[in-house]
């Protein structure tokens, strides 16, 4: 609604403990200054009646009611008594200031009760008869006559009829330091509760959020403090997804127009030679060996390029898309550097243990192969080490040329050649260290390399 004013919660919740508080203590004064006030007007009405059971017995003795007050000194100064017969006509008044009062006094309120109860009373009842205002208490002999004493409503009488101010003055004491515990208390609850509206309206837009805002010390700020660090994390959590998904997103691009680069080179390749052995029939046999020749290099390439292109894609798919198993490593090992043994004139050593490992047996393969096979390609050396100790560290050395120190940052980046001519010819996809790095980790490892003497590649398998 338009023009409308709208509190804070704060407000309208120390607005709300405020007014109950108030309510509670203001009932409880309430309550108090009643008690105390009949307290006092009992207190009064006691003393009164003493002193009219005092004059009515010492009546009952003989006495005359005159010579009977003149004796007894009154409880309160100005006094007025009335002696009233058992029919309610006054047959007493020491008021001598009005004249003697006729009327019947039957139903008067505390002249009824007496005759009831015994005793009656009458708070600050006006008087038409002097127009003062009095404070009256009857007393009930046996033979019906009913002593009346009256107390004018003095200054000094209304002021013991009153309740103690004391009270009144502690109560607003209490009602102040109430009021400013609720102040305090809600202040804290709104603390949380407007940090959290905050947070909320920044969460709804998607502005990032940091956790820069202290939370009052107590349950509510505790579970305010929990819900927000919490939302931070997911948020964290979500933006680190979405950025590893952009970054898959931007490796598949990249990967795909590498591949879509490295592809034209062999296909290109082999379709020259086809072409020429198609347009040239005559060619010499020596010629049509050699295309043939050609063509089967540039298939072995390709063959080797979308295998390696597979178990790339496989590993990016997700750790959880590759079944893994118990297998023996060292048999994995041997049965790799026999196969790479036959190629190669360097010598092969193999020094590891009898290890057995969860884990994926063509990804351990592909580690060991890939990395024998770069050795061979590159490396010009003549020995190839493998070692590894009962942890399941590894140590995959030769003692080639090396690579440059500039190189080494590089060499697992996927398509990433040193020599672009020498690695090509050699039937290298430039992914094989790649599909190392990635398998290595799969494995719960991560590959180092180094130059000394050589390459040497260190990683751990668990």
């Amino acid at each position: 609604m338009a023009g409308k004013i709208r509190l804070s919660f704060h407000s309208r919740v120390l607005f709300t403990v405020l007014s109950l508080c108030w309510l509670l203590i203001g009932i409880v004064m309430i309550f108090q200054y009643s008690r105390e006030k009949e307290f006092k007007t009992e207190i009064l009405n006691i003393e009164l009646q003493q002193y009219n059971d005092r004059i009515l017995e010492q009546i009952r003795q003989g006495g005359t009611i005159d010579s009977i007050i003149k004796l007894t000194a009154p409880p309160i100064e100005g006094l007025r008594l009335t002696l009233i017969d058992s029919s309610g006509q006054v047959i007493y008044d020491n008021n001598d200031k009005t004249p003697f009062p006729t009327t019947n006094h039957s139903n008067r309120p505390e002249i009824k009760t007496a005759r009831d109860k015994g005793r009656g009373f009458a708070v600050e009842r006006y008087s038409e008869s002097d127009n003062e205002t009095y404070f009256y208490s009857a007393s009930k002999s046996p033979d019906g006559t009913i002593l009346r004493s009256a107390a004018p409503y003095t200054h000094s009488l209304k002021e013991f009829l009153q309740a103690d101010s004391s009270l009144l003055w502690s109560m607003t004491a209490i009602t102040l330091v109430i009021s400013v515990i609720a102040f305090i208390t809600t202040h804290k609850i709104s603390t949380s509760i407007m940090r959290l509206n905050r947070f909320a309206e920044k969460a709804e837009k998607g502005e990032k959020i940091f956790n820069d805002e202290a939370f009052p010390n107590d349950e509510l700020g505790s579970i305010a403090g929990h819900i927000v660090r919490l939302y931070i994390q997911r948020d964290r959590q979500h933006r680190e997804a979405l950025r590893q998904e952009q970054d898959k997103i931007r490796l598949k691009k990249q990967l795909t127009n590498n591949i879509n680069h490295e592809l034209k080179t062999p296909v290109a390749s082999i379709l020259v030679c086809l072409e020429l052995l198609r347009d040239h029939p005559e060619l010499p046999e020596g010629k049509k060996t050699e295309l043939n020749s050609l063509i089967y290099t540039n298939a072995q390439r390709l063959s080797s390029l979308l295998k390696d292109i597979s178990t790339i894609t496989r590993m990016d798919d997700g750790p959880e898309m590759i079944q893994k198993e118990n297998v023996n490593l060292y048999e994995i090992i041997t049965d790799v550097v026999a196969g790479e043994q036959l190629r190669t004139d360097m010598k092969i050593t193999v020094s590891v243990p009898r290890l057995t490992v969860n884990g994926n047996r063509q990804l351990l393969e592909s580690i060991f192969r890939n990395l024998i096979e770069n050795a061979i390609s590159y490396s010009g050396g003549t020995e190839i080490k493998i070692i590894a100790d009962n942890e399941g560290n590894f140590t995959v050395s030769d003692n080639g040329t090396g690579i440059p120190e500039d190189c080494l940052p590089h060499i697992f980046e996927r398509f990433y050649r040193i020599d672009k001519g020498r690695s090509r010819a050699t039937g290298g996809t430039g992914l094989g260290l790649s599909i190392v790095r990635n398998a290595v980790a799969m494995h719960g490892g991560r590959i180092t390399v180094a130059n000394k003497n050589g390459l040497i590649f260190r990683f751990r398998i668990s």
